[in-house]
């Protein structure tokens, strides 16, 4: 099984690969953003730029996983290779499984700018202990988002898909708070925040990397979305099968 998991994986890289400008793009914008924002006006800050790029990687975390899955996931609904690999004796599961190592691999990548931009350019600084939280951090609060991009993927086709995931990017990034420094945001954006997978994953990061105090309603939001958008993305992939199978 586990060999079957690593050829899809392999499958799924190699295929993205052959689109260079798809794995440019999720790199870029964490990167422009970081450039644009975060060095000129808190780059020279230690607590302030290890926050922004706290909120920076969170923002790579929520459009790679989004993209990646929303898209690609109903990109590949409509190939007829993707029906012919789910009516294999191997199940859906290494297929799957799969898919979401190509994604994490992917998400690696896009976050490896700004960690770099922030190391070299910026004044941030974090314990090698915070640093490793961080990364801990970081794959937990993936989660949600690559259960909302498979939830668009598997209940809508291509277009539909693209329009729907560029509709959520940037309200859950600004009301999230993504776009401001922590208790910076306008006051509705702070109520709202906590609340949205977005504010929450981002106050997991800011706890994780600086000071910022961890709030038992943000941990308990982030698990509530995250059993939502299972149950969503779960409905939507027994839907599809449903409907292209029975």
């Amino acid at each position: 099984m586990s060999s079957l998991v690593l050829t899809n994986a392999r499958f799924q890289l190699i295929e993205t690969a052959r689109t260079p400008i798809a794995v440019i793009g999720s790199a870029f914008w964490p990167a422009a953003s970081m450039l644009a924002f975060v060095v000129p006006f808190a780059g020279s800050d230690p607590v302030a730029a290890t926050y922004a790029t706290a909120s920076m990687v969170t923002f790579a975390v929520m459009s790679t996983n989004l993209f990646q899955y929303g898209v690609g996931v109903a990109d590949d609904r409509v190939q007829p290779w993707e029906p012919y690999v789910r009516t294999l004796p191997a199940g859906a599961l290494p297929r799957f499984a799969g898919r979401l190592l190509s994604g994490l691999a992917l998400m690696a990548f896009s976050l490896l700018p700004v960690v770099l931009i922030a190391a070299f350019l910026t004044a941030a600084t974090v314990s090698p202990l915070a640093f490793l939280t961080a990364i801990g951090v970081t794959a937990v609060i993936s989660v949600p988002f690559i259960l909302m991009g498979l939830a668009i993927g598997y209940s809508m086709p291509p277009k539909a898909a693209v329009v729907v995931a560029q509709v959520l990017f940037f309200p859950l990034a600004f009301a999230g708070g993504l776009m401001t420094a922590p208790g910076g945001a306008p006051g509705f954006v702070e109520d709202l925040a906590p609340y949205l997978p977005t504010g929450a994953s981002v106050r997991l990061m800011w706890a994780a990397v600086g000071d910022y105090p961890l709030h038992m309603g943000s941990v308990l939001s982030l698990i509530a979305w995250i059993v939502a958008l299972a149950g969503v993305a779960l409905w939507a992939y027994r839907r599809d099968e449903g409907r292209r199978f029975s």
